[in-house]
């Protein structure tokens, strides 16, 4: 009963815990994936968490490589490919947005072996507006993805050796979409007559939906307070991902300035193995490994039903990732009956890799979970960490040159989260 009751009041502070630390992981990364809710032994729980993410990110030794000023496109098709030359404006600026990260969760157990869950996450997302004020405005004014993902995962378990082996499954609707705006032509200093009035930025915005799945195995020794899954979620396959690309401030009203662009990306597959034990009266120890496929997010492409022209160029998003690692571990315990805490340290890998700001991220999380009666558990979640030193510029794609438009340094920077939940059970 003693570890039982350890792991009702320590195990979901874990998972708290790791959320708020891998907020700001690699990629697109935001919520992630989390079917821990499932495991919960109750026979009815509800589940909603919210995590803020305060990363500080900034680039500095800016420089402005492409400094041609551009007639037409949004990004590089076409005579002159760069907003003119910025290298006047500010060589250092601040990159990211603050962000929260919603999660709602039910499940219900149907009998003795079958546990179901449904729940609401946005697992994906990005937003960077470093502003028109900076040298780099050629590559990037503002940038947002955002995701919701709807999801319904039930398991099967069944007595094995000295515990229960758990077959999971489950399936996923995604929708994601977002925008991406940048200087492609410098107007200051023109006349209005002569275009003074536009701002000169280009637009690209998208939306695209898909399905998914997820399949793996559990185990637990409620005795010993152990619990070990492996879960491997598909990737998301955004056939219909399209949008528009929107030119009408840095065009004249004879151009074409506004018109559709199609093209496809899938998000991607991920792996991940958890395990928590036991280890002392009132200890418990967890960690985990996630493996995700960013790398085959590498250069997207986008373009018109005519396939692309000078009127009406096609576009992209560079962004050359390589696959996320996520290493984490900790440990946590039980004060009392209401009372239990818990403290992690976290890794990952960064998945630039000589383009873009994404270096490697070491965070240290710590939280506590207070549960007044047996029905009712709130948990306060908390990490800061370090956003490792790096550079960007020109890296060779297969035989293309991505990122010669605009080179930056970054130093070693801080990001904080802190996420707050609420479970009822019973």
């Amino acid at each position: 009963m003693a570890h039982e009751n350890l792991k009702r009041g320590v195990f979901a502070l874990a998972a708290g815990i790791l959320v708020a630390s891998a907020a700001h992981a690699g990629g697109l990364e935001r919520g992630g994936y989390n079917i821990d809710l499932l495991f919960d032994p109750s026979d009815y729980a509800a589940e909603a968490t919210a995590t803020y993410v305060n990363p500080q990110r900034e680039l500095k030794n800016v420089r402005d490589t492409n400094t041609t000023s551009a007639a037409f496109p949004f990004n590089g098709t076409g005579p002159g490919a760069g907003g003119g030359n910025l290298n006047s404006r500010p060589n250092s600026v601040d990159e990211t947005e603050s962000y929260w990260v919603p999660r709602v969760g039910i499940k219900a157990r149907f009998g003795e072996d079958v546990d179901c869950m449904a729940d609401y996450s946005q697992p994906w997302g990005a937003h960077t507006k470093p502003g028109l004020n900076w040298a780099g405005a050629n590559n990037n004014v503002e940038t947002k993805v955002e995701s919701d993902n709807y999801a319904a995962t039930c398991s099967y378990k069944f007595d094995m050796g000295q515990g229960q082996f758990r077959l999971i499954g489950g399936v996923f609707y995604q929708e994601v979409g977002g925008f991406k705006e940048r200087l492609v032509q410098d107007f200051t200093g023109v006349p209005p007559a002569f275009g003074g009035l536009r701002s000169g930025i280009g637009r690209l915005d998208l939306q695209g939906d898909g399905w998914g799945w997820r399949a793996g195995v559990g185990y637990e020794i409620p005795e010993y307070a152990v619990r070990a899954s492996l879960v491997y979620n598909s990737a998301v396959d955004l056939d219909n991902l399209a949008g528009t690309i929107d030119l009408r401030n840095a065009r004249g009203p004879a151009s074409v300035n506004f018109y559709d662009v199609s093209g496809f990306a899938s998000m991607p597959d991920s792996l991940e193995l958890k395990v928590q034990s036991g280890i002392a009266p009132g200890w418990v120890a967890f960690g985990s490994v996630k493996w995700t496929d960013w790398s085959q997010l590498q250069v997207l492409r986008f373009c018109p039903p005519s396939g692309g022209t000078v009127a009406q160029p096609c576009t992209s998003l560079d962004l050359l990732y390589r696959d996320g690692w996520t290493i984490s571990g900790g440990v946590g315990h039980k004060f009392n009956e209401q009372w239990s805490g818990a403290a992690s340290l976290t890794w990952d890998r960064g998945t630039s890799h000589g383009y873009g700001t994404q270096s490697d991220t070491w965070s240290l999380g710590t939280g506590v979970a207070y549960s007044p009666t047996k029905n009712v558990e709130f948990r306060l979640a908390g990490a800061v960490g370090i956003l490792t030193s790096g550079s960007s510029g020109p890296v060779n794609f297969n035989g293309q040159v991505v990122g010669d438009d605009v080179s930056y340094d970054y130093g070693n920077d801080f990001f904080g989260a802190i996420s707050t939940a609420i479970k009822v059970k019973f």
